[in-house]
């Protein structure tokens, strides 16, 4: 059993840490009172010397655990680099060049590259890449299409085309957006509704995630995605899919739309890289310096060769299958602990471990949160009602053992 609960949590140097934060920061969205101390493999400490099974991944930026060797090789190689972080679109370094070089081998074939800080810029310039492309065509600003209860990021831009939770998006201002359903099945009546919106709207773009993240852990219909492409195609409409939560292995392969046999002009990835990404196809390239531009995109030295390594250990230890493997133990144990109507579990989607939970309420779900974390689990919330479970990519099958037995105490709680 790797998890150890020493006080319940939150102990006593944790609530001393909150509340120095509650003081001086800003009440962001914090899920429940854990302060971080250190981890391995698949377990999180707190500073009260707790133990959690962390099927959380911190959402999704932890691919491979913690104090992974290859990971803390890269980190001791750079501890006595006092130019770990430089201006990384304004100087070059072998580690942009490296990320570039190795993440070439994952992406479609004639895919560029630009590097930035996080999964919300990544989102920005796949925008503004679009919005270069199609503005020699119409001068006038059009409007992007994104889809209901899409997220996309917090920052001006891809905030227009958020739709997930109100909260994220009042009283600030927008980009001009058009949406359409974000269909989960194949026989959804509105999966044919883009047609009709590009017959008679010009737009800017396409974007849509191909796995809801903060929207709830939607998987898009085959037919859904593959209409995206034809429409695109069509109406001569830039297609960008956000991979940030989705991509680097997180579904079994690579991205997520592979397992829909499409390839888009534009994505943004992030969180299990380590760095922000917009990957393009070379058309799209502007073509001309300053169009695009940041301090420190590609210039975080150390997070740059971590995303390297993180992409060499998926490659040699097989952990694209391990996703697939992992995560279709833990839909069956999830599909098996559902049977009881007591748990309050109605449905369990995923692919490979990026698996959502539905509940019957919000109220159930946000109680279990707070249960499971008590009791050594890390969850998320995702969605108006459901869980995300999201364990890092070198997971076993022990682990995913004793996740369960967890989970199934946990829900026959009263």
């Amino acid at each position: 059993m790797k998890v150890k609960i020493n006080s319940i949590p939150p102990g006593p140097r944790a609530r001393g840490i909150i509340e120095v934060m509650n003081r001086n920061c800003y009440n962001s969205t914090f899920t429940y009172p854990l302060v971080i101390s250190g981890g391995q493999g698949c377990v999180i400490t707190d500073v009260d010397g707790n133990s959690f099974l962390d099927f959380s991944s911190n959402i999704g930026t932890c691919p491979l655990g913690y104090s992974h060797p290859a990971i803390l090789e890269v980190l001791s190689e750079y501890s006595h680099n006092g130019a770990h972080k430089i201006a990384g679109q304004d100087y070059y370094c072998k580690e942009h060049a490296d990320l570039s070089e190795k993440v070439r081998t994952i992406l479609p074939a004639g895919f560029k590259t630009f590097f930035v800080n996080s999964g919300a810029e990544a989102v920005e310039n796949a925008i503004k890449l679009a919005y270069r492309k199609m503005s020699t065509e119409t001068p006038s600003l059009l409007p992007g299409l994104s889809c209901t209860n899409a997220f996309h990021g917090r920052t001006l831009g891809a905030l227009s085309f958020t739709l997930s939770k109100p909260i994220q998006k009042a009283g600030y201002p927008e980009l001009p957006a058009l949406r359409i359903k974000f269909c989960t099945d194949e026989n959804d009546s509105e999966i044919e509704s883009l047609q009709k919106i590009l017959e008679s709207n010009k737009v800017a773009f396409i974007i849509s995630e191909v796995v809801q993240g903060e929207g709830g852990y939607n998987f898009a219909s085959k037919r859904f995605v593959q209409n995206l492409r034809r429409c695109a195609d069509k109406f001569g409409v830039p297609l960008i899919l956000d991979e940030v939560q989705s991509g680097m292995g997180r579904t079994g392969k690579w991205w997520a739309f592979e397992h829909y046999d499409v390839i888009p002009d534009i994505m943004s990835a992030a969180k299990a890289l380590q760095v922000g990404m917009s990957a393009y196809d070379a058309k799209f390239d502007p073509g001309e310096q300053g169009a695009l531009s940041s301090t420190w995109g590609g210039g975080s030295r150390i997070d740059m060769a971590v995303g390297t390594a993180t992409i060499d250990v998926i490659n040699r230890d097989g952990l694209l299958k391990n996703a697939l493997a992992m995560g279709e133990r833990l839909q069956k144990g999830i599909g098996d602990l559902s049977k009881d109507d007591k748990t309050g579990i109605t449905g369990v989607r995923g692919k490979g471990l990026m698996i959502g939970l539905e509940l019957d309420s919000k109220s159930r779900r946000d109680q279990l949160l707070t249960r499971a974390f008590k009791n050594g689990l890390l969850l998320l919330p995702a969605g108006q009602k459901a869980m995300r479970l999201i364990p890092p990519l070198v997971i076993t099958a022990e682990e995913i053992d004793e996740g369960l037995e967890l989970m199934q105490d946990i829900f026959a709680q009263t």
